[in-house]
């Protein structure tokens, strides 16, 4: 019987089959096979020890290597700066992945204009039209000579060109539209999107030059195409946000040059994206008074405090089961924190539907947040305002204990700075903090029910 000349592959983990399977064996992913067409290379390529090339000659000292501080690129924008760890690095292969409409290729138009005063930038698009490009760069006042356009889909063909040419960055728009012409399947398929990485990966080091490459996300919010493509690439960026808002964040969820917790934040205005150096006033600005079910969270994201507002409502169930909502917050820890109410506490909520909302697009991953959650719970059900000027920070352990943060004095610091009175803290962080050297209220507190007793 002939051997199929198509094979399955999960685009979640790379999972080969020969047919189609409804879940993937390996990664557990849900319809995650696509159909393409399979390797006919004849395995191990015929070859032996004996023919492959010596690379000893290639062997280098890890002392020998030069590791110049002039090893990154200033994109003029100090907060894309500050998610990247410092810069663009040269040799390097950055991801930016978001939602259609987002800003990607705002974003990376407005840093030619900057890049452009020293450097060369390249950028190629397989979506666009050079007129398209024109009139947006246009809108963004973008007008530096040292930017050049490319418009191809042919990925070898653009890494020759690149190769050839004195360019020292370049910007590809996008991934899922670039194809290698001996491949046999269409462009944005798994095999073109991992190749076409591998190809520009290699380009990016053995040219030095720093690669950008713009791909897109798919319905469950996942960078199109194989999960492998995030592990070749040095640098993955996730550019969030609602369409309809004009708040932008841009998270690094991976960065061999730096850190993976720091975050940027941008509005979108109508001449591109603009820096938004006070992340914490954005986020507060116009908070509702005298309104019970809201609290105030210091959290870090990276080596930045942000004070984030944190919406609580409980209302009547009309279901046999209660509903659980969590908007910017994991919704398993929202369950724990309600369990915890219900059982070291006594707050029965079996028959009301919690809603949690992080107000401004915002996302709390740390579980510094737990204590202004469950704050912001209490204050909703018990409709006791918690005071507009306090701030709340502090794990929340299983035995309704109130547990230890890192960092307490710089999240003080901030609240301070953007002028709150009070401070409800974890007690064991009171003895890293000087009382002397700040005029807000700390209010050190052990348990939940000390933190409640602050709400009147």
């Amino acid at each position: 019987m002939a051997k199929s000349k198509y094979v399955y592959t999960c685009n979640q983990c790379g999972y080969e089959s020969s047919k189609w399977n409804g879940k993937c064996p390996s990664c557990g992913a849900w319809n995650s096979f696509e159909e393409e067409l399979a390797d006919t290379s004849p395995a191990g390529g015929g070859s032996s020890l004996a023919n492959v090339p010596d690379l000893y000659d290639s062997i280098v000292e890890l002392a020998d290597i030069g590791a110049d501080s002039d090893v990154r690129y200033d994109t003029g924008i100090g907060e894309l700066n500050r998610v990247l760890g410092g810069g663009l690095v040269k040799g390097s292969l950055v991801l930016l992945g978001g939602e259609p409409g987002i800003g990607k290729s705002t974003l990376l138009l407005q840093i030619c204009q900057f890049l452009g005063e020293e450097h060369s930038v390249l950028y190629v698009s397989g979506e666009e039209s050079a007129r398209q490009i024109k009139l947006r760069a246009k809108r963004l006042g973008v007008d530096t000579e040292n930017l050049y356009l490319l418009i191809a889909n042919d990925a070898e063909a653009i890494a020759a060109t690149i190769a050839g040419s004195n360019i020292d960055i370049v910007i590809i728009d996008s991934i899922q539209t670039m194809s290698i012409s001996r491949i046999g399947s269409s462009p944005g398929s798994l095999t073109q999107v991992r190749e076409c990485t591998n190809l520009f990966m290699r380009t990016a080091k053995s040219q030095e030059i720093p690669v950008i490459i713009v791909g897109h996300i798919n319905k469950d919010g996942a960078i199109a195409g194989p999960k492998v493509m995030e592990h070749i690439v040095d640098a993955v960026l996730y550019f969030e946000g609602e369409r309809h808002q004009s708040y932008r964040l841009l998270r690094a969820v991976k960065n061999r040059f730096g850190s993976t917790n720091e975050i940027g934040v941008f509005e979108m205005l109508d001449k591109g994206l603009a820096e938004v150096a006070n992340p914490s006033q954005m986020l507060l600005s116009g908070r509702p008074h005298n309104v019970s079910g809201t609290c105030v969270a210091s959290i870090m994201e990276g080596s930045r405090p942000v004070l984030a507002e944190v919406q609580a409502l409980a209302a009547k169930t009309s279901y046999s089961a209660p509903r659980r909502m969590a908007t910017g917050f994991d919704f398993n820890r929202l369950n724990i924190i309600i369990a915890v109410l219900e059982k070291r506490l006594g707050i029965i909520m079996g028959s009301l539907d919690v809603y949690l909302n992080i107000v401004g697009g915002f996302r709390l991953d740390e579980p510094a947040a737990d204590l202004s959650v469950a704050m912001a719970l209490y204050s909703g059900i018990m409709d006791k305002q918690v005071n507009e000027e306090l701030v709340a920070f502090g794990e929340i352990g299983l035995g309704g204990e109130v547990r230890s943060v890192p960092h307490a004095s710089q999240r003080i610091r901030e609240a301070e700075r953007m002028g709150f009175k009070q401070a409800v803290i974890p007690k064991q962080c009171i003895s890293s903090l000087d009382r002397d050297s700040t005029d807000i209220e700390l209010i050190p507190v052990s348990n939940l029910k000390q933190a409640f007793s602050v709400i009147k």
